[in-house]
């Protein structure tokens, strides 16, 4: 089949999570209210590795965002706590995908505090990949932890999905690297890393710039065992490298999880990860 006939078969319809728009203020609150939420936002976020926590902290930063839905910090919180749930807390798919889904209903709203994007959006001859150049210094938070989101979301929904979206993710991660190539432990080189390796050969697959992108990443901060993780995940499996595979992956799980004291909840997600990545190895490779 002709490639451009596959990719149109492939990409088909996906649904859309969310739209660009900022809420509403809620009405008038006792003057402490919000001051009351943000300490227990803040208390619930710095036991997010517990999911009943988490799910506090998203709570009350809801709460917090129908005070001031022009809060990025809060706003962002959101979006991250939403695709943490579903990255390092739920196991069954369709968890998953509601959680993630989630993450991208708020991340759009994060997205939509830049008047620029928005009005980019607006004119109708733009679309999400093409506004992503109005995106400043401030909104680089929403846009990695958005494209983040889309990104596993998509993946998770099949190929048609992730071919749909794959436009907006890329455009949303490359100008994070522009406006802040290191951001979140260099979460750019990290994704690209992952990226390289994980689309189908037809669309560019490429395993050296892959693992280029993840020595890059590790060199940077070789401490986050997100990088080890997703090396082994994506790169090793693709490259039938078992080896590494198992070397990265029982690295990981011999780390303290808080030599990076501020992401400790995120690293015990990503030991639980190679736990489970190392149950899969008979399945994953041939030998």
């Amino acid at each position: 089949m002709h490639r451009l006939a596959l990719l149109a078969l492939l990409v088909g319809c996906a649904k859309q999570a969310g739209t660009y728009e900022v809420a509403a203020v809620a009405p008038t609150a006792a003057p402490d209210a919000g001051a009351t939420l943000k300490t227990e936002a803040e208390s619930a976020w710095a036991n997010r590795g517990d999911k009943a926590q988490l799910q506090l902290a998203v709570q009350k930063y809801e709460a917090l965002y129908a005070l001031n839905p022009a809060d990025r910090d809060v706003a962002m919180h959101l979006v991250r706590g939403w695709y943490f749930l579903g990255d390092g807390h739920e196991t069954e798919k369709d968890a998953k995908l509601a959680a993630w889904e989630t993450s991208i209903e708020w991340g759009k709203k994060c997205l939509a505090i830049n008047a620029d994007f928005t009005a980019l959006l607006a004119k109708g001859d733009e679309t999400e990949a093409t506004a992503a150049r109005a995106f400043t210094p401030s909104d680089v938070p929403c846009i990695y932890w958005t494209s983040t989101a889309l990104g596993k979301w998509a993946k998770a929904s099949g190929i048609g999905t992730t071919l749909k979206h794959l436009p907006t993710v890329k455009a949303y991660m490359t100008r994070v690297a522009e406006l802040e190539p290191t951001f979140y432990y260099s979460g750019p080189d990290r994704y690209w890393g992952a990226y390289y390796a994980a689309i189908p050969s037809f669309a560019g697959q490429d395993l050296t710039k892959s693992k280029e992108y993840f020595d890059k990443a590790i060199a940077t901060y070789p401490n986050f065992l997100g990088h080890h993780v997703l090396l082994a995940e994506q790169w090793a499996v693709k490259k039938q490298d078992k080896a590494t595979f198992e070397k990265e992956l029982n690295w990981v799980l011999a780390q303290p999880v808080d030599a990076i004291p501020e992401v400790k909840p995120e690293m015990e997600a990503e030991q639980r990860k190679a736990k489970e990545l190392l149950t899969q190895s008979g399945d994953l490779f041939a030998n």
